[in-house]
């Protein structure tokens, strides 16, 4: 499969996919951070799903957890993206500087974020890649007309918390 790699990489470039900040709480742990793949699974019954990094802290809280959020971000919210997207929750509670409020299960709903919906997960599916997609059940949904997406172009240059290749093979350790 020549160029299947660099075919694919383009594709997906061009795609430019709007960015989602996902948050979710287990016990007392919040955890939350930028995810770009996303989207909608099911019309009827409405599901959604989320794919999440497994090198990523939230990973580890949302397999714990029963509800998160999905919040849309607007080009004018670059610097939660940077926030969401560039610190560890291992090293820092990014929600120190946030407001939020806690929705439903325990979720933090960052306050500046209002085009959100709340997900009850019902399926977990790994399937050996490097991410984990949650399929969620529509709890609350919220938003406040149009809006111009933050695309994964504009975010491109951020450098993630996390590098790819720090991949957790055991999710509890």
């Amino acid at each position: 499969m020549t160029g299947s790699r660099e075919s694919f990489d383009e594709l997906v470039a061009a795609a430019d996919p709007a960015m989602v900040v996902v948050t979710t709480a287990a016990d007392v742990e919040r955890a939350g951070c930028l995810v770009g793949f996303h989207g909608q699974a099911s019309m009827d019954p409405q599901r959604y799903a989320v794919w999440l990094s497994k090198a990523n802290h939230t990973y580890r809280v949302a397999l714990r957890s029963t509800h998160h959020a999905v919040h849309f971000l607007g080009v004018e919210d670059l610097a939660l993206a940077e926030l969401f997207g560039t610190r560890s929750g291992e090293d820092q509670d990014k929600f120190i500087d946030v407001p939020f409020e806690t929705g439903p299960h325990g979720v933090p709903l960052v306050t500046a974020l209002s085009r959100r919906m709340v997900l009850e997960r019902i399926a977990l599916l790994d399937d050996g890649g490097d991410h984990v997609c949650l399929t969620g059940r529509l709890v609350r949904a919220e938003g406040d007309g149009d809006f111009e997406p933050l695309r994964a172009s504009r975010v491109a240059d951020l450098e993630p918390g996390r590098p790819p290749q720090a991949r957790v093979i055991d999710p509890h350790g």
